[in-house]
């Protein structure tokens, strides 16, 4: 399937990125090959993870505490809205579309 981002997901992604790598350099190349991997089992399975609002889903990165939520779109589309940790507040980003 074909896979869209919201225009803010990647100013999260650098964030994040930016953020592991001033811990431990070469951190943020994990947290995004992270990133992509999980990215590959939600085209290949659009319906995994939980069902969070409405058609939003969500679905947790292996090795680091974020959520990835997404949606199909009609056109089958997988639209990727929001990056975000899991101890931001839940409302967050949920009204992306």
């Amino acid at each position: 399937m074909k896979i869209e981002y919201h225009p803010a997901v990647e100013d999260e992604l650098r964030y994040i990125i930016k953020y592991y790598n001033q811990r431990v350099p070469g951190l943020g190349a994990s947290f995004l090959s992270d990133f992509d991997h999980q990215i590959a089992i939600i085209a290949a399975n659009p319906e995994i993870g939980a069902t969070i609002s409405g058609d939003i889903r969500c679905s947790l990165l292996k090795r680091f505490p974020y959520a990835v939520y997404f949606k199909v779109t009609q056109n089958r589309v997988i639209r990727v809205t929001v990056v975000k940790h899991q101890k931001r507040h839940p409302a967050y980003g949920i009204r992306r579309k």
